[in-house]
This record gives C-alpha cells, sequence and structure tokens, in this order.
C-alpha cells in the first residue's frame, strides 16, 4: 500500500465527513477510500475513525493524526509543484565542465546569450582539461572533445572539431613548405602533451613515432601556447581549429598538407542520466546544439599555404 495515498484518503474521509464523498473527490469507489484507511490503521496499530453506519467520527488518535498529516501532504504537494515550475521554467544553478581553451575563446557569448533567454538559471562554468568524474564532484554537465569511448553517461554531440597541421608563412619561407610526411622530419614541431596517437587519422601516428630535431621541440598541455609560438615561428602545430581560428582567418598560420587533414573529432555535451533530466540540463544542451552552426563558424575562410 502507498502510505501517502492512504494518508490522502484518510484525510479526504475526515475533511468530507463520509467515505462516499471522500471517494467522489478522489475520483476512487468507497470501497478503495475504506481500504486504504483500513490499511493504515493495521500499520499504525491505531483506530482513526470510528465508523457506524450513519456517520463517521475522528477518535483522539486520529484528530492528532490529522494534523500531522495535513503537514506532510501538504509540504509534498509544494514539492511537487516547486519541481514542475522548474521543469517548465528553468532555473536554479547549472554546473559546467569545459575545456580551458574553448571554454575561453567561445562560451563566453554562448552563456551570455543562454541567460539572457532563460535569466532565471545561474551558470557555474569550472575550466579544466582533466576528465572530470560528473557525478562525483557534481557537475550537471561536462563538455568533452575527442572520440569519446563507451560509458555509463549520455553523450550529445554539439559540434565537430578540425584538427589540422599549420606554421607560420615566415617559418615556412625560412625551412620549406612541407610536400609529404616524410618532409616533417626535418621540420620543428610543437607538442601538444594530451595528443591521442588512437584518433584517426596517419598523421598522429607519424607525429608521435618519427624523432624530430631534438633541440627544436616544444612541448605543452596547453594548445593557445603552441599557436602563439607557432605564429612566432617556433615551427608546425597539429591543433583543433577552434583554438587557431583567429591566426588560420588571418594568415599568421596556414594549413600545410591538407590531404593528410585527420578525422573530426567531436564536442560533446556529457551528462548523467537521459530520464528524468532537469530542464535546466534540457534546455543547455538543446540552446548549445545549434549555436555554433553546421560547420561551425570558426571553420570559415582557413588559409592554406600556396601549393600545398
Amino acid at each position: 500500500m502507498d502510505r501517502i495515498d492512504a494518508m490522502r484518503a484518510f484525510v479526504a474521509v475526515v475533511t468530507e465527513g463520509s467515505f462516499s464523498k471522500a471517494a467522489i473527490t478522489m475520483q476512487l469507489s468507497p470501497q478503495l477510500v475504506s481500504k486504504y484507511v483500513a490499511k493504515l490503521e493495521d500499520e499504525l496499530h491505531t483506530r482513526l475513525l470510528n465508523r457506524t453506519t450513519r456517520k463517521v467520527s475522528i477518535t483522539e488518535a486520529g484528530s492528532q493524526y490529522f494534523t500531522h498529516a495535513q503537514q506532510v501532504l501538504l509540504s509534498i504537494d509544494e514539492m511537487a509543484a516547486q519541481l514542475g515550475g522548474l521543469q517548465q521554467h528553468p532555473k536554479g544553478i547549472l554546473r559546467i565542465s569545459a575545456p580551458v581553451s574553448f571554454a575561453l575563446k567561445h562560451m563566453a557569448r554562448l552563456i551570455t546569450d543562454f541567460q539572457s533567454q532563460y535569466p532565471s538559471v545561474t551558470v557555474d562554468l569550472q575550466l579544466s582539461d582533466r576528465k572530470v568524474d560528473i557525478v562525483e564532484e557534481g557537475f550537471d554537465i561536462a563538455l568533452r572533445i575527442g572520440q569519446l569511448e563507451s560509458s555509463s553517461l549520455v553523450a550529445k554531440q554539439i559540434a565537430p572539431i578540425r584538427v589540422v597541421l599549420c606554421a607560420s608563412p615566415e617559418y615556412l619561407k625560412i625551412h620549406g613548405l612541407p610536400k609529404k610526411l616524410e618532409d616533417l622530419e626535418a621540420h620543428r614541431y610543437l607538442h601538444y602533451s594530451y595528443m591521442n596517437v588512437e584518433t584517426k587519422g596517419h598523421i598522429y601516428k607519424y607525429l608521435k613515432a618519427k624523432q624530430f630535431k631534438e633541440h627544436s621541440i616544444f612541448r605543452s598541455n596547453n594548445g593557445d601556447v603552441l599557436v602563439e609560438a607557432a605564429i612566432a615561428g617556433g615551427g608546425l602545430i597539429l591543433q583543433p581549429t577552434f583554438i587557431a581560428s583567429d591566426a588560420l582567418h588571418t594568415g599568421k598560420l596556414v594549413v600545410v598538407l591538407p590531404e593528410y587533414e585527420p578525422d573530426p573529432l567531436g564536442l560533446y555535451a556529457v551528462y548523467a542520466h537521459r530520464k528524468l533530466l532537469p530542464h535546466k540540463v534540457r534546455c543547455f544542451i538543446d540552446f548549445m546544439t545549434d549555436y555554433y552552426g553546421a560547420p561551425p563558424y570558426w571553420d570559415e575562410h582557413i588559409t592554406q599555404a600556396p601549393n600545398s
């Protein structure tokens, strides 16, 4: 027996003064209402109502229980109303984890536009390139870039992420334009520490396997630093276009060996549950899905090296 339903039946009988009227109010049969109350009394080991063929009267224990039951049911109904309001009008704190470089370049306007549409949602955006545990650390959503492995989490792809090999025109004038993969052995390479060699594309495996000039290798776990080093003539980089887009649009960097461009990665919104998803989470995912465009705006007008 559902204790809440039994409690509602008892309160309805006391309020309406009879089982038949309570049954009409609850849209149940009088027999079921009577059964609910009887089961409640059995569980409490206390008589709550005195029944005669003509009327129903409340006992002293029933009177005390009635007061508390009303408060409990009122609290439950208020909570249900509040949660229903959250589903209809999203509000509350939305905690998001996002990669550092992507968030710095492409999430400020997204969050601002989202909150213009949903002003009751407070966004707590935390930047980190590590793989956070969204359940343990209390995040509603984590944005991740890569080729995701299967897991118990739900992942929604937001945008494709191109990764290109590029260098500054000044660097290429001095060191020459690579025409094939083997030409890279003569070049300086600025290495991203988190590059995944399992990602599809020959160029990933080649860059990982080949030995470049030891004195010229620059390693960093931050793509923005590597892009700035490449602009300054430090060497070749293999970076996502969402990081290098400004430099590629202005010609400070140019794409080399475009025929070896690896398969795109993905930007994913990862969250814990598909069912009973809080409305603030669903609204943010839906808002973000088409926000960046297809293809994303940062992939427009990318400059390639002449005769590449």
